[in-house]
């Protein structure tokens, strides 16, 4: 069992190793925290009564309009789950009339999720204290996307301190071609969006992996359906995000205070994402302007 210390400014502090004592203590802890799920909105959370009752833990949607099937396990996690949670996919995808309903009984849903009922993809996430890595040879044979999150907790007081780790998959040449995933890259952006605009929308990307890179900052550059990101782990800092077809906006994880502070102006923030966007005008909006927003979002993301 590893040993948490915390050092403040004349001492140092060990910290209590306190696994949680339920199932149902972690999954509460994560739908009443879903910032812990980065780009994930939690819609729906199963109530137990007595067993399973063939749908995941926790329902939600991403940022990019994908169905999340959450599974939570308070205990060692090994590929025995994989059927478990392909079984729970296969429903998300056998039943979009009931996730529909869900989705629209949902007091708090955000208005800037758009959610194509009638083509979704299904993304699976599987939270745990621990994985054993042999899961992710399961994971790289199967053609949803998986998140594999180990949460572990470590208890000071009335404090907790929660150490999110997404074990990375590990890409092997293979003699097939792969199939089932959708490639983002520059041929889908001219595809689904204004091809004039998914240039400018790559440009912009290219300039921010610039900066980001002049600046040594440890950030990931990943492309999904909706935005590119430039994430730390599972969480992004900053990147760039269609609002449109036409229309694209830096998005940056900053307070909403701090996005007031820094000029240029957001163009609204969005609150359940605790994100500023700014709109970008091609040819006009100048990356080096944001340096000081996305400086904040780095260093609010990994205390550099």
């Amino acid at each position: 069992m590893a040993n948490l210390f915390w050092k403040a400014k004349n001492h140092v502090r060990s910290l209590l190793s306190t696994p949680f004592k339920t199932e149902e203590e972690f999954e509460r802890l994560i739908y009443d925290n879903p910032v812990i799920l980065g780009d994930i909105f939690p819609i729906k959370r199963q109530i137990r009564r007595g067993g399973k009752s063939g749908i995941p833990d926790i329902i939600g949607v991403d940022s990019d309009g994908n169905i999340c099937v959450i599974e939570m396990k308070n205990t060692t996690v090994d590929a025995n789950i994989i059927p478990q949670v392909l079984n729970y996919a296969f429903w998300a995808e056998s039943n979009p009339d009931s996730i529909k309903s869900l989705w629209l009984e949902c007091d708090n849903k955000h208005d800037d999720i758009t959610i194509s009922w009638d083509e979704f993809d299904v993304r699976i996430i599987i939270l745990a204290p621990e994985i054993l890595k042999s899961t992710l040879d399961i994971v790289n044979k199967i053609n949803y996307p998986v998140d594999l999150i180990e949460i572990k907790r470590w208890v000071e007081g009335d404090n907790q301190l929660l150490l999110v780790n997404q074990l990375a998959r590990e890409i092997k040449p293979t003699v097939r071609p792969s199939i089932g995933l959708e490639k983002y890259d520059d041929a889908f952006y001219k595809k689904n969006y204004n091809k004039v605009s998914a240039e400018q929308f790559l440009k912009y990307v290219s300039d921010l992996d610039d900066i980001v890179t002049k600046r040594n900052w440890n950030l990931e550059k990943k492309f999904n359906k909706h935005y590119c990101g430039f994430k730390a782990g599972f969480f992004n800092a900053f990147g760039i995000q269609w609002i449109g077809s036409k229309t694209f906006a830096y998005f940056i994880k900053i307070s909403e205070a701090e996005a007031k502070k820094l000029s240029p102006k957001a163009t609204k923030y969005q609150p359940h994402w605790k994100q500023a966007m700014y709109y970008i005008e091609p040819g006009k909006t100048k990356v080096r302007d944001y340096i000081p927003h996305f400086e904040e979002a780095y260093k609010l993301l990994t205390g550099d």
